[in-house]
Protein backbone atom coordinates (compact mmCIF):
# COMPACT_ATOMS: atom_id res chain seq x y z
CA UNK A 1 0.00 0.00 0.00
CA UNK A 2 1.24 3.69 -0.76
CA UNK A 3 0.52 6.25 1.51
CA UNK A 4 1.98 9.73 2.08
CA UNK A 5 1.91 11.93 5.22
CA UNK A 6 0.95 14.99 5.39
CA UNK A 7 2.50 16.69 8.17
CA UNK A 8 4.42 13.13 8.81
CA UNK A 9 6.91 15.08 11.82
CA UNK A 10 3.92 14.86 14.44
CA UNK A 11 4.72 12.69 17.76
CA UNK A 12 1.94 10.80 16.60
CA UNK A 13 2.18 11.06 12.66
CA UNK A 14 5.55 9.96 12.99
CA UNK A 15 5.07 7.00 15.03
CA UNK A 16 2.29 5.52 12.27
CA UNK A 17 4.42 6.26 9.71
CA UNK A 18 7.56 4.46 11.20
CA UNK A 19 4.64 1.28 11.76
CA UNK A 20 2.98 1.18 8.24
CA UNK A 21 6.94 1.15 6.97
CA UNK A 22 7.42 -1.83 9.28
CA UNK A 23 4.37 -3.57 8.20
CA UNK A 24 5.97 -3.03 4.63
CA UNK A 25 3.78 -0.44 2.85
CA UNK A 26 5.15 2.00 0.86
CA UNK A 27 5.31 5.19 3.15
CA UNK A 28 6.61 9.28 2.07
CA UNK A 29 5.82 12.65 3.87
CA UNK A 30 6.10 16.25 3.89
CA UNK A 31 6.14 18.97 6.55
CA UNK A 32 6.95 22.31 7.07
CA UNK A 33 9.32 21.81 10.40
CA UNK A 34 10.34 18.46 11.96
CA UNK A 35 11.96 18.32 15.64
CA UNK A 36 13.41 15.91 17.67
CA UNK A 37 13.33 12.82 18.08
CA UNK A 38 10.49 13.05 15.45
CA UNK A 39 13.60 13.94 12.49
CA UNK A 40 16.17 11.27 13.79
CA UNK A 41 13.42 8.35 13.81
CA UNK A 42 12.16 8.96 11.02
CA UNK A 43 15.77 9.29 9.31
CA UNK A 44 16.35 5.90 10.82
CA UNK A 45 13.68 4.64 8.65
CA UNK A 46 14.63 6.11 5.43
CA UNK A 47 11.09 7.57 5.42
CA UNK A 48 12.40 11.49 6.38
CA UNK A 49 11.51 14.51 3.87
CA UNK A 50 14.58 15.42 2.11
CA UNK A 51 13.54 18.69 2.45
CA UNK A 52 11.19 20.90 4.22
CA UNK A 53 7.47 22.36 2.78
CA UNK A 54 4.91 21.25 0.78
CA UNK A 55 4.82 19.30 -2.35
CA UNK A 56 1.78 19.41 -4.28
CA UNK A 57 3.56 17.53 -7.23
CA UNK A 58 4.57 15.04 -4.49
CA UNK A 59 0.42 14.21 -4.62
CA UNK A 60 -0.24 11.56 -7.61
CA UNK A 61 -2.60 8.96 -8.76
CA UNK A 62 -0.35 6.45 -7.76
CA UNK A 63 -1.33 6.88 -4.14
CA UNK A 64 -3.82 4.68 -2.36
CA UNK A 65 -4.24 6.55 0.77
CA UNK A 66 -3.76 10.45 2.41
CA UNK A 67 -3.05 10.87 6.18
CA UNK A 68 -3.84 14.03 7.30
CA UNK A 69 -2.25 15.52 10.66
CA UNK A 70 -3.68 18.37 12.63
CA UNK A 71 -0.51 20.04 11.96
CA UNK A 72 -1.63 21.44 8.42
CA UNK A 73 -4.10 24.15 7.62
CA UNK A 74 -7.06 23.18 5.33
CA UNK A 75 -5.33 25.51 2.45
CA UNK A 76 -2.78 23.09 2.22
CA UNK A 77 -1.24 22.99 -1.68
CA UNK A 78 -0.78 19.02 -0.97
CA UNK A 79 -4.45 18.42 0.34
CA UNK A 80 -5.88 20.81 -2.36
CA UNK A 81 -4.29 18.11 -4.69
CA UNK A 82 -4.87 14.81 -2.89
CA UNK A 83 -8.63 16.17 -3.13
CA UNK A 84 -8.19 17.45 -6.54
CA UNK A 85 -7.13 13.90 -7.99
CA UNK A 86 -9.62 11.68 -5.84
CA UNK A 87 -7.42 10.35 -3.86
CA UNK A 88 -8.50 8.72 -0.37
CA UNK A 89 -7.76 11.01 2.49
CA UNK A 90 -7.79 9.83 6.09
CA UNK A 91 -7.62 11.41 9.62
CA UNK A 92 -4.79 10.05 12.08
CA UNK A 93 -7.91 7.92 14.11
CA UNK A 94 -9.38 7.22 10.75
CA UNK A 95 -7.26 5.47 9.04
CA UNK A 96 -6.24 3.57 13.02
CA UNK A 97 -9.66 2.13 12.40
CA UNK A 98 -9.24 1.22 8.86
CA UNK A 99 -6.37 -0.90 10.01
CA UNK A 100 -8.22 -2.40 13.18
CA UNK A 101 -12.00 -2.95 12.05
CA UNK A 102 -11.02 -6.35 11.77
CA UNK A 103 -9.91 -6.91 15.64
CA UNK A 104 -11.08 -6.44 19.20
CA UNK A 105 -10.50 -2.85 19.56
CA UNK A 106 -10.22 -1.35 24.00
CA UNK A 107 -10.53 2.29 24.04
CA UNK A 108 -8.89 3.91 27.10
CA UNK A 109 -10.55 7.56 27.14
CA UNK A 110 -11.12 10.25 29.58
CA UNK A 111 -9.78 13.79 29.80
CA UNK A 112 -6.92 12.65 32.33
CA UNK A 113 -5.15 9.10 33.28
CA UNK A 114 -5.96 7.61 29.66
CA UNK A 115 -2.02 7.53 28.75
CA UNK A 116 -0.94 6.04 31.71
CA UNK A 117 -3.71 3.76 32.21
CA UNK A 118 -2.77 2.42 28.19
CA UNK A 119 0.84 2.86 29.44
CA UNK A 120 0.11 -0.03 32.56
CA UNK A 121 -2.42 -2.44 30.05
CA UNK A 122 0.73 -2.49 27.58
CA UNK A 123 3.50 -3.04 29.90
CA UNK A 124 1.86 -5.86 31.68
CA UNK A 125 0.98 -7.48 28.25
CA UNK A 126 4.30 -7.04 27.13
CA UNK A 127 5.72 -8.26 30.76
CA UNK A 128 3.33 -11.46 29.73
CA UNK A 129 4.42 -11.66 26.17
CA UNK A 130 0.86 -11.12 25.01
CA UNK A 131 1.29 -9.70 21.32
CA UNK A 132 -1.08 -6.21 20.75
CA UNK A 133 -1.50 -4.17 17.94
CA UNK A 134 -1.52 -0.40 19.82
CA UNK A 135 -1.43 3.15 19.83
CA UNK A 136 -0.34 5.23 23.04
CA UNK A 137 0.55 9.17 22.90
CA UNK A 138 3.39 9.11 25.63
CA UNK A 139 7.11 6.50 25.39
CA UNK A 140 7.09 3.38 27.22
CA UNK A 141 10.19 1.96 28.41
CA UNK A 142 10.66 -1.76 26.77
CA UNK A 143 8.92 0.09 23.19
CA UNK A 144 10.40 1.74 20.15
CA UNK A 145 7.51 2.86 18.58
CA UNK A 146 4.36 3.56 20.48
CA UNK A 147 2.29 2.62 17.51
CA UNK A 148 1.90 -1.25 16.25
CA UNK A 149 0.27 -2.89 13.40
CA UNK A 150 -0.01 -5.88 12.03
CA UNK A 151 -2.46 -8.61 10.01
CA UNK A 152 -1.91 -11.34 13.01
CA UNK A 153 -2.98 -9.59 16.35
CA UNK A 154 -6.90 -10.15 17.62
CA UNK A 155 -6.51 -6.99 20.07
CA UNK A 156 -5.66 -3.19 19.18
CA UNK A 157 -5.35 -1.13 22.30
CA UNK A 158 -5.92 2.77 21.34
CA UNK A 159 -5.59 5.78 23.75
CA UNK A 160 -8.73 7.21 23.00
CA UNK A 161 -8.56 11.40 22.28
CA UNK A 162 -11.41 13.68 22.31
CA UNK A 163 -9.55 16.63 20.39
CA UNK A 164 -9.93 16.69 16.72
CA UNK A 165 -9.61 14.40 14.20
CA UNK A 166 -8.01 16.46 11.27
CA UNK A 167 -8.41 20.10 10.31
CA UNK A 168 -11.52 18.90 7.56
CA UNK A 169 -12.80 16.47 9.94
CA UNK A 170 -13.81 18.14 13.03
CA UNK A 171 -15.01 14.86 14.89
CA UNK A 172 -13.55 13.74 18.81
CA UNK A 173 -10.82 11.41 17.49
CA UNK A 174 -12.17 8.68 19.68
CA UNK A 175 -15.55 8.78 17.74
CA UNK A 176 -13.79 6.92 15.20
CA UNK A 177 -12.62 4.12 16.81
CA UNK A 178 -15.93 2.18 17.82
CA UNK A 179 -14.70 0.61 20.82
CA UNK A 180 -15.96 -3.34 21.93
CA UNK A 181 -13.72 -2.87 25.42
CA UNK A 182 -13.78 1.09 26.51
CA UNK A 183 -12.44 2.59 29.73
CA UNK A 184 -13.49 6.19 31.13
CA UNK A 185 -10.80 7.71 33.48
CA UNK A 186 -12.55 11.23 33.78
CA UNK A 187 -14.14 14.58 32.48
CA UNK A 188 -12.85 17.87 33.63
CA UNK A 189 -13.37 20.61 30.59
CA UNK A 190 -10.25 21.20 28.71
CA UNK A 191 -9.49 22.40 25.21
CA UNK A 192 -12.01 25.49 25.44
CA UNK A 193 -10.52 26.15 22.30
CA UNK A 194 -12.75 23.90 20.75
CA UNK A 195 -15.31 22.99 23.36
CA UNK A 196 -16.77 26.31 24.00
CA UNK A 197 -19.16 25.30 27.34
CA UNK A 198 -19.09 22.45 29.40
CA UNK A 199 -21.66 20.24 28.52
CA UNK A 200 -20.26 20.97 24.49
CA UNK A 201 -17.48 18.98 25.92
CA UNK A 202 -19.43 16.54 27.81
CA UNK A 203 -21.29 15.86 24.78
CA UNK A 204 -18.11 14.08 23.24
CA UNK A 205 -18.01 11.55 26.11
CA UNK A 206 -22.17 11.14 25.61
CA UNK A 207 -21.18 10.27 21.65
CA UNK A 208 -18.30 7.97 23.12
CA UNK A 209 -20.13 6.09 24.92
CA UNK A 210 -22.92 5.42 22.18
CA UNK A 211 -20.14 4.98 19.98
CA UNK A 212 -19.37 1.07 22.38
CA UNK A 213 -20.62 -2.49 19.93
CA UNK A 214 -23.30 -3.69 20.94
CA UNK A 215 -22.79 -6.36 23.62
CA UNK A 216 -19.37 -4.56 23.88
CA UNK A 217 -17.71 -3.27 27.61
CA UNK A 218 -17.15 -0.02 29.74
CA UNK A 219 -15.06 -0.13 32.70
CA UNK A 220 -15.49 3.01 34.23
CA UNK A 221 -14.53 5.38 37.30
CA UNK A 222 -17.44 5.96 39.44
CA UNK A 223 -15.54 7.94 41.66
CA UNK A 224 -16.39 10.52 38.71
CA UNK A 225 -19.81 12.24 39.01
CA UNK A 226 -19.78 13.29 35.59
CA UNK A 227 -18.49 9.51 34.24
CA UNK A 228 -21.45 8.61 36.37
CA UNK A 229 -23.90 10.63 34.46
CA UNK A 230 -23.06 9.88 30.93
CA UNK A 231 -22.95 6.25 31.98
CA UNK A 232 -26.25 6.41 34.03
CA UNK A 233 -27.79 8.30 30.23
CA UNK A 234 -26.66 5.82 28.09
CA UNK A 235 -29.17 3.86 25.90
CA UNK A 236 -26.89 1.55 23.84
CA UNK A 237 -26.72 -2.32 25.14
CA UNK A 238 -23.30 -2.68 27.24
CA UNK A 239 -21.36 -4.16 30.59
CA UNK A 240 -20.92 -1.70 32.46
CA UNK A 241 -17.55 -2.13 35.40
CA UNK A 242 -17.26 0.30 38.04
CA UNK A 243 -13.76 1.13 39.33
CA UNK A 244 -12.25 3.03 42.46
CA UNK A 245 -9.47 4.05 44.09
CA UNK A 246 -7.61 0.55 45.89
CA UNK A 247 -6.60 0.38 49.37
CA UNK A 248 -2.72 1.30 49.62
CA UNK A 249 -0.45 2.41 52.15
CA UNK A 250 2.92 4.18 52.01
CA UNK A 251 6.33 3.15 54.47
CA UNK A 252 9.09 4.96 54.29
CA UNK A 253 8.67 6.28 50.71
CA UNK A 254 7.31 3.06 49.34
CA UNK A 255 3.70 3.05 48.22
CA UNK A 256 2.17 -0.48 48.61
CA UNK A 257 -1.33 -1.89 47.33
CA UNK A 258 -3.45 -3.89 49.27
CA UNK A 259 -4.74 -6.77 47.34
CA UNK A 260 -5.98 -10.50 48.75
CA UNK A 261 -2.66 -12.19 47.63
CA UNK A 262 -0.70 -9.59 50.17
CA UNK A 263 0.79 -6.65 50.16
CA UNK A 264 2.31 -5.26 46.40
CA UNK A 265 5.01 -2.81 46.15
CA UNK A 266 4.82 -0.20 43.35
CA UNK A 267 7.34 1.95 41.28
CA UNK A 268 4.70 4.55 41.20
CA UNK A 269 3.12 7.08 43.70
CA UNK A 270 -0.16 8.99 44.30
CA UNK A 271 -3.98 8.02 44.98
CA UNK A 272 -4.60 9.11 41.17
CA UNK A 273 -2.13 6.78 39.49
CA UNK A 274 -3.53 3.83 42.07
CA UNK A 275 -7.09 4.52 40.36
CA UNK A 276 -5.38 4.58 36.97
CA UNK A 277 -3.86 0.88 38.07
CA UNK A 278 -7.56 -0.12 38.85
CA UNK A 279 -8.69 0.47 35.66
CA UNK A 280 -5.63 -0.73 33.94
CA UNK A 281 -6.30 -4.32 36.05
CA UNK A 282 -9.83 -4.02 34.95
CA UNK A 283 -9.21 -3.77 31.36
CA UNK A 284 -6.25 -6.65 31.33
CA UNK A 285 -8.94 -9.06 33.16
CA UNK A 286 -10.91 -8.70 29.69
CA UNK A 287 -7.71 -9.46 27.66
CA UNK A 288 -6.99 -12.87 29.80
CA UNK A 289 -4.75 -11.35 32.11
CA UNK A 290 -6.04 -12.35 36.06
CA UNK A 291 -5.58 -10.20 38.95
CA UNK A 292 -2.32 -12.60 39.95
CA UNK A 293 -0.30 -12.16 36.78
CA UNK A 294 -1.41 -8.22 36.80
CA UNK A 295 0.14 -7.55 40.47
CA UNK A 296 3.18 -9.08 39.02
CA UNK A 297 3.82 -7.53 36.18
CA UNK A 298 2.62 -3.70 37.65
CA UNK A 299 5.21 -3.97 39.91
CA UNK A 300 7.89 -3.00 37.84
CA UNK A 301 6.05 -0.12 35.62
CA UNK A 302 7.99 2.96 36.63
CA UNK A 303 5.22 5.56 34.68
CA UNK A 304 4.82 7.10 31.19
CA UNK A 305 7.12 9.41 30.22
CA UNK A 306 6.49 13.06 31.44
CA UNK A 307 3.83 11.34 34.51
CA UNK A 308 5.98 12.11 37.01
CA UNK A 309 8.69 11.21 35.61
CA UNK A 310 11.95 11.36 37.89
CA UNK A 311 14.64 13.57 36.51
CA UNK A 312 18.41 12.29 37.21
CA UNK A 313 20.02 15.47 38.14
CA UNK A 314 23.78 15.64 38.62
CA UNK A 315 23.80 16.80 42.14
CA UNK A 316 20.87 14.00 42.74
CA UNK A 317 18.36 16.17 44.14
CA UNK A 318 14.64 15.04 43.85
CA UNK A 319 12.69 16.32 41.11
CA UNK A 320 9.70 15.06 39.24
CA UNK A 321 8.27 16.41 35.84
CA UNK A 322 4.82 15.83 34.77
CA UNK A 323 2.78 16.83 31.92
CA UNK A 324 0.14 18.02 33.99
CA UNK A 325 -1.44 21.54 32.64
CA UNK A 326 -5.15 21.22 33.06
CA UNK A 327 -6.68 22.04 36.42
CA UNK A 328 -8.14 18.22 37.09
CA UNK A 329 -4.01 16.91 36.85
CA UNK A 330 -2.58 19.73 38.55
CA UNK A 331 -4.82 19.11 41.39
CA UNK A 332 -3.89 15.38 41.28
CA UNK A 333 -0.09 15.60 40.94
CA UNK A 334 0.42 18.27 43.75
CA UNK A 335 -2.12 15.78 45.67
CA UNK A 336 0.11 12.97 44.86
CA UNK A 337 3.22 15.19 45.65
CA UNK A 338 2.41 16.05 48.59
CA UNK A 339 1.11 12.66 49.89
CA UNK A 340 4.92 11.22 49.04
CA UNK A 341 7.20 13.76 50.51
CA UNK A 342 6.13 14.53 53.29
CA UNK A 343 9.50 15.11 55.23
CA UNK A 344 11.00 17.30 52.63
CA UNK A 345 10.67 21.32 51.61
CA UNK A 346 8.05 20.49 48.55
CA UNK A 347 8.33 22.95 45.74
CA UNK A 348 6.14 23.30 42.89
CA UNK A 349 6.23 24.99 39.32
CA UNK A 350 3.03 24.80 36.98
CA UNK A 351 3.84 27.07 33.24
CA UNK A 352 0.89 27.90 32.11
CA UNK A 353 0.76 28.37 27.72
CA UNK A 354 -1.54 26.34 26.08
CA UNK A 355 -4.75 27.96 25.10
CA UNK A 356 -7.12 26.84 27.99
CA UNK A 357 -4.88 27.81 30.77
CA UNK A 358 -4.05 31.41 29.59
CA UNK A 359 -8.01 31.95 29.02
CA UNK A 360 -9.23 34.36 31.95
CA UNK A 361 -12.59 32.35 32.35
CA UNK A 362 -10.94 28.81 32.16
CA UNK A 363 -8.45 30.20 35.03
CA UNK A 364 -11.26 29.86 37.30
CA UNK A 365 -11.07 26.11 37.31
CA UNK A 366 -7.11 26.20 38.82
CA UNK A 367 -8.45 27.48 42.77
CA UNK A 368 -6.71 26.24 45.16
CA UNK A 369 -4.62 24.08 42.73
CA UNK A 370 -1.19 24.64 44.21
CA UNK A 371 -2.44 24.64 47.70
CA UNK A 372 -0.07 22.79 50.21
CA UNK A 373 3.25 23.12 48.64
CA UNK A 374 5.51 25.02 50.40
CA UNK A 375 6.36 27.32 47.39
CA UNK A 376 4.82 27.60 44.55
CA UNK A 377 5.58 29.15 41.38
CA UNK A 378 3.37 29.99 38.32
CA UNK A 379 5.08 30.76 34.98
CA UNK A 380 3.82 32.01 31.69
CA UNK A 381 5.09 34.28 28.86
CA UNK A 382 3.53 37.40 28.23
CA UNK A 383 5.18 36.77 24.49
CA UNK A 384 3.19 33.71 24.46
CA UNK A 385 0.28 35.63 25.01
CA UNK A 386 0.96 37.83 22.10
CA UNK A 387 1.73 35.12 19.57
CA UNK A 388 -1.84 33.71 20.77
CA UNK A 389 -3.25 37.74 20.04
CA UNK A 390 -5.05 37.00 23.88
CA UNK A 391 -5.06 39.93 26.50
CA UNK A 392 -2.21 40.86 28.80
CA UNK A 393 -2.87 38.69 32.24
CA UNK A 394 -1.80 40.48 35.42
CA UNK A 395 0.41 37.84 38.24
CA UNK A 396 -2.56 39.30 40.47
CA UNK A 397 -5.04 37.69 38.59
CA UNK A 398 -3.25 34.52 38.34
CA UNK A 399 -3.11 34.38 42.04
CA UNK A 400 -7.15 35.16 41.96
CA UNK A 401 -7.47 32.57 40.13
CA UNK A 402 -5.66 29.61 42.16
CA UNK A 403 -6.87 31.37 45.48
CA UNK A 404 -3.64 31.49 46.39
CA UNK A 405 -2.31 34.83 47.60
CA UNK A 406 1.54 33.10 48.46
CA UNK A 407 2.20 32.30 44.70
CA UNK A 408 5.43 33.55 42.78
CA UNK A 409 4.32 34.31 39.66
CA UNK A 410 7.15 35.05 36.73
CA UNK A 411 5.97 36.20 33.45
CA UNK A 412 9.21 36.10 31.60
CA UNK A 413 12.18 33.35 31.63
CA UNK A 414 15.04 35.49 32.44
CA UNK A 415 13.13 36.06 36.15
CA UNK A 416 11.74 32.41 36.19
CA UNK A 417 15.46 30.84 35.23
CA UNK A 418 17.16 33.37 37.96
CA UNK A 419 14.86 32.65 40.66
CA UNK A 420 15.82 28.88 39.95
CA UNK A 421 19.62 29.34 40.11
CA UNK A 422 19.01 30.44 43.53
CA UNK A 423 17.79 27.18 45.00
CA UNK A 424 19.16 24.49 46.33
CA UNK A 425 17.94 21.89 44.45
CA UNK A 426 19.79 19.13 45.87
CA UNK A 427 17.73 19.34 49.20
CA UNK A 428 14.10 19.39 49.00
CA UNK A 429 11.76 17.67 46.49
CA UNK A 430 10.98 19.56 42.97
CA UNK A 431 7.52 19.39 40.88
CA UNK A 432 8.05 20.85 37.61
CA UNK A 433 4.52 20.98 35.41
CA UNK A 434 4.09 21.37 32.05
CA UNK A 435 3.52 20.29 28.78
CA UNK A 436 6.54 23.11 27.74
CA UNK A 437 10.01 23.71 29.18
CA UNK A 438 9.56 26.96 31.26
CA UNK A 439 11.55 29.06 28.30
CA UNK A 440 14.26 26.45 27.87
CA UNK A 441 15.32 25.52 31.91
CA UNK A 442 17.76 22.47 32.19
CA UNK A 443 16.13 20.39 34.97
CA UNK A 444 19.27 18.47 34.82
CA UNK A 445 21.31 20.91 36.76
Amino acid sequence: MNTHFIAIGGSAMHNLAIALKDKGYQVTGSDDAIFEPSKSRLEMKGILPPEMGWFPDKITSEIDAVILGMHAHQDNPELARAKELGLKIYSYPEFLYEQSKNKTRVVIAGSHGKTTITSMILHVLNFHQKEVDFMVGAQLEGFDCMVKLTEDNDFMVLEGDEYLSSPIDLRSKFLLYQPNIALLSGIAWDHINVFKTFDDYIEQFRKFVASITPGGVLVYNEEDIEVVKVVEAAENYFRKIPYKTPEYEINNGQVYLKTEIGDIPLSVFGAHNLLNLEGARHICQQLGIMDEGFYEAIMSFKGASKRLEKVQREDNGTLYKDFAHAPSKVKATVKAFKEQFTKEKTYGFLELHTYSSLNPIFLEQYDHAMDGLDEAIVFYSEDALKIKRMEPISPDLIKEKFKNNHLKVFTNAEDLHAYWHTLDKATGAYLMMSSGNFGGLDLTR
